[in-house]
């Protein structure tokens, strides 16, 4: 039944698929560790039953709570109003843990506030939720309008409840981060942060209404004025790729509008993946994204919202905002307030128990100082709750007697962690603590010409005996290493460290490709440790900062317990363009080990080939889809056209169409998609590289999965007829009866189905329907009798037979004949299950939104859109034709002499292969006009029982 190419290409496609989840369940332990604390909570919901029908109808499918946390607070709506829009499938109940950690901030006790937080006349915060009712908003356009709709109306109910004049503070979650950003312009809206919002590329393409409402947030995005923090938990968020959580780098930095991207791996205290769920509850994110809205609640200006947001969500790649050190002037001639620390040396202290200002003079050479601080602060950095131990960094010049010191401009002033040596990093569900963290200070420091001695002075301004400091001077100078891509796919490279107790050390690999599909793979060469006594301060400390808002942070250690693996989430097929993404990437190592003899020698840098084949199924797998419905449009147009212009087509079956696809025409579109994938392409076509020959065998491999899978496809339907199949064979009462024209009953039944659709369920049913009804009757072809119609025993036909022979007799070869058209028509009918087959995934989600929606809400609202039911039209009308027609299916007519209606199956496998991995919807658009097409032209009004068109029937010469 199946050749040995077919099954071959099943059995690849199939390991490939196996390989694929393989390679993605490692990447979700491997690439990006979770190190997330369980948030603990005593919830309390309020329904907000005022919040009816009179202020939206949408009243009567959604809902709003008030979340109090239980026996902690009494007053109701006395503090500043927040709104949490949860995401696709998601609840109310997701706003539990930052509301929760919120008030336990505000209050020290039950219902006494902290006084840090009444002292500052802080408000309090009222979280308010949306209830979706679990709705799938990522699938379908009108739901997420719906909620927009019904957000807007509420915001309108919440900020009636509160004096004139105020503001709401928006949470979203997922998707619920693009109807948050849908809700501008809003005077109303003080700020917008988002969840793991995919905000540049929808995660589910088959709506095309989806797509037009980030169209129009894009165009927010570039002009409101709203300030908007996206947070992203990168490759530990295994539900969206984390490239589309970027907000456009295009219009950061611009002062207005605010726009900033902080990855959970880059914030500051947190320093760790956070999976798609995992964002609200996560410890170390839930506090800080509650801290932060407390603190906007006394926030006046949009300038001062942006500051606060600034502060308490920082990642490091934005340099805090300027504060007056109070050390600028003329120090007092003291010799026990001033230390000169001798050329060369760095300033190592530890525990230091009194105020003292530490002077390291500048060399005669351009050169960076940098600054080590641990359990202390070099304000306005430091970790949450820091020791008594506070630094300053000054500019001084003069002689030790009569200083002149002014502030001095950082290049690098953050938070780094620090692991402890030979653990996991981060701890599995535990994580980093809040007052954990070592304070990063860099500034290039350039001698002056001028006579006068010049220093950089380090300032104790209180030390109580707490942490350490490590100080001193550093090249500027980056280790450049130009190693290629194709030496990288032969084995690698090896970096060696001229000086491994360096303090830092910067590696640039200009030419290495910065993209979401590779992952590279540290290997540390480390030195000898069984002489290491003391432990480091700081043991060496990888960071990665592949995109401006991503930054990664990897211990080294002898033995690491989880492989050091380099990713991005910069450039990436179908997203939209990103000034951010660049070519190469930067590598810089911390390390202050404070004489031990671990050290780090260097590293080699491979690629890590397990990690980079799990970050392709994600963002190929519409991919995959959209190419299969392009493969099974050309089976399916290499056999029907097979003896189109004969009088009796030879339709093959579906099985030795498979085998002739893969002989004649799969090593064709193989070598044909990799020189395609070879062109500078725009990013939305194709597989969305725009011609990077790196990864131009992706297409390839892509289309081989695809077309082994299609295999795989027929070999399951074949097996799902079988016994659909035998039982209609053995329910049958009755023989197959001849049919010239569509029954009164079946063109009621599709009027009703008709007015069904326009008013009620969705158009995606009916499809569903149809499929069904088309899968019952290719099986029960499978076990019909190849026998004809009994006939009525009259020598007079019913009516002129279209498939006489070309003589004109009918005699001997009228039976013959029309077995084979029932053989032909039933070849017909399987090429159709199979194209029906794959574009049923496309017309999928929407179904199960309404089944959703039909099991929450019920009839409380119309489902909205999706009721054009020309878009299920033609299968309805072909798969009825192809049920009970004794003549040719699909015969080529006369007037298809110069281009036949079959090439409209050309266009569905085109518009498969470029536009639909991106524009998935466009496929099913296309394949429904392609089969309107041939019903209109091949069937035409034989449907109806009318005069067929002309067919075109081969003239025989007489002699």
């Amino acid at each position: 039944m199946f050749s040995l190419i077919t099954c071959f290409q099943g059995v690849i496609s199939v390991a490939a698929v196996l390989l694929f989840l393989y390679a993605s369940q490692d990447v979700a332990e491997n690439l990006s560790p979770q190190g997330c604390r369980m948030s603990y909570m005593n919830p309390l919901y309020i329904t907000q039953t005022q919040f009816n029908s009179t202020w939206t109808p949408l009243a009567e499918r959604y809902s709003l709570v008030l979340y109090r946390e239980d026996q902690w607070e009494r007053e109701l709506h006395g503090g500043t109003p927040v709104l949490f829009i949860p995401g696709n499938a998601g609840s109310s109940g997701q706003v539990r843990s930052i509301a929760s950690s919120a008030t336990r901030q505000y209050y020290s006790k039950p219902n006494v506030p902290a006084y840090e937080t009444w002292s500052r006349n802080m408000k309090a915060l009222d979280f308010f939720a949306a209830d979706f009712n679990e709705d799938l908003s990522a699938f379908h356009g009108p739901t997420l309008q719906a909620q927009t709709e019904y957000c807007a109306r509420a915001i309108a109910y919440i900020l009636s409840l509160y004096p004139t004049n105020t503001t709401i503070i928006i949470m979203g979650h997922s998707m619920g981060g693009i109807v948050a950003t849908s809700l501008l312009p809003s005077k109303d809206i003080a700020a917008i942060v988002t969840m793991s919002t995919p905000h540049t590329l929808p995660p589910a393409r088959f709506d095309q209404r989806v797509d037009e409402i980030y169209a129009r947030n894009r165009e927010l995005l570039l002009q409101d004025s709203t300030p908007i923090l996206s947070l992203c938990g990168g490759a530990m968020d295994t539900m969206i790729p984390s490239e589309s959580c970027v907000l456009p780098l295009s219009i950061e930095g611009l002062g207005v509008p605010y726009r900033r991207t902080v990855f959970s791996s880059a914030l500051e205290g947190a320093w760790t993946g956070v999976g798609h769920r995992e964002m609200v509850w996560c410890h170390q994110v839930r506090w800080r994204v509650a801290r932060a809205a407390m603190e906007l609640s006394i926030a006046t200006s949009t300038t001062e919202r942006e500051v606060i947001l600034d502060k308490w969500l920082r990642d490091g790649h934005t340099l805090p905002p300027a504060e007056e050190m109070g050390v600028s002037g003329s120090f007092p001639p003291s010799e026990d307030s001033v230390n000169v620390v001798p050329p060369g040396q760095r300033l190592v202290l530890t525990q230091p128990r009194r105020s003292q200002t530490h002077l390291l003079p500048v060399s005669t050479h351009r050169g960076r100082f940098i600054l080590f601080v641990s359990q202390g602060s070099v304000p306005p950095v430091s970790p949450q709750n820091p020791k008594s131990l506070r630094i300053s960094v000054t500019r001084c010049f003069g002689s030790i007697t009569a200083l002149r010191c002014n502030t001095i401009q950082p290049l690098v002033h953050k938070l780094v962690p620090n692991p402890i040596p030979g653990n996991v990093f981060p701890v599995p569900q535990q994580g980093t603590d809040e007052s954990e963290g070592v304070v990063v200070f860099e500034a290039d420091v350039i001698v002056e010409n001028n006579s006068e001695a010049q220093w950089v002075a380090v300032n104790i301004e209180r030390a109580e005996g707490d942490g350490w400091l490590v100080g001193g001077f550093i090249s500027a100078n980056k280790i450049i290493n130009d190693v290629s891509m194709s030496k990288m796919l032969l084995g690698g490279t090896t970096i060696r460290l001229s000086d491994s107790a360096a303090l830092q050390t910067s590696v640039s690999f200009p030419k290495l490709s910065s993209n979401a599909l590779v992952v590279y793979r540290v290997v540390p060469l480390m030195a000898d440790d069984s002489l290491c006594r003391d432990q480091p301060f700081l043991a060496p400390l990888l960071v990665h900062t592949s995109h401006p808002s991503e930054t990664h942070y990897f211990p080294f250690t002898t033995k690491p317990p989880h492989r050091i693996l380099l990713h991005t989430h910069g450039s990436a097929p179908y997203a939209y363009p990103n000034s951010g993404s660049r070519e190469g990437f930067e590598l810089v190592i911390y390390s202050v080990i404070n004489g031990c003899s671990m050290q780090l020698r260097g590293f080699d840098l491979l690629i890590d080939w397990t990690a980079t084949l799990g970050r392709w199924p994600t963002r190929y797998f519409t991919t995959i889809v959209c190419w299969a419905v392009g493969i099974v449009s050309l089976i399916v147009f290499d056999a029907w056209s097979s003896g189109e212009n004969n009088a009796i087509p030879c339709v093959p079956p579906v099985s030795r169409s498979l085998t002739e696809f893969a002989r004649r025409r799969m090593l064709k579109l193989l070598l044909a998609s990799y020189l395609l994938s070879l062109l500078p392409l725009p990013d939305y076509l194709f597989i969305g590289m725009k011609g990077e020959w790196l990864y131009a065998p992706i297409a390839p491999l892509l289309l081989l999965i695809a077309s082994g899978l299609v295999c795989v496809s027929w070999m399951v339907l074949v097996v799902l007829m079988w016994p659909i199949g035998k039982i209609s064979y053995l329910f049958s009462a009755r023989q197959r009866e001849e049919i010239v024209s569509a029954r009164r009953s079946t063109l009621l039944s599709i009027c009703f189905i008709f007015a069904l659709i326009f008013f009620l369920v969705p158009w995606q049913v009916a499809y569903l329907c149809c499929w069904l009804i088309h899968l019952q009757s290719c099986a029960s072809d499978r076990f019909a009798s190849p026998e004809p119609a009994t006939q009525v025993s009259t020598a007079i036909p019913l009516l002129s037979r279209l498939d006489e022979s070309p003589s004109g007799s009918r005699g001997g070869s009228e039976q013959p004949s029309r077995n084979k058209h029932l053989i032909n028509n039933s070849h017909h009918k399987a090429h159709l299950l199979l194209l029906m087959t794959w574009l049923l995934p496309l017309a999928a989600p929407v179904l199960v939104v309404w089944v959703r929606t039909l099991v929450t809400a019920g009839l409380s609202t119309p489902f909205d859109g999706d009721h054009f039911f020309l878009n299920v039209a033609p299968f309805m009308i072909l798969v009825d034709f192809s049920s009970w027609t004794s003549k040719p299916l699909l015969q080529k007519h006369s007037f298809e002499n110069y281009i036949s209606a079959s090439w409209s199956l050309w266009v569905v496998s085109a518009i498969a292969f470029s536009i639909g991995p991106r524009k998935t919807y466009y496929v099913f658009d296309v394949a429904r006009l392609a089969i309107g097409v041939l019903v209109c032209v091949r069937i035409g009004p034989q449907y109806w029982g009318g005069n067929p068109w002309r067919i075109s029937v081969p003239r025989t010469q007489t002699p």
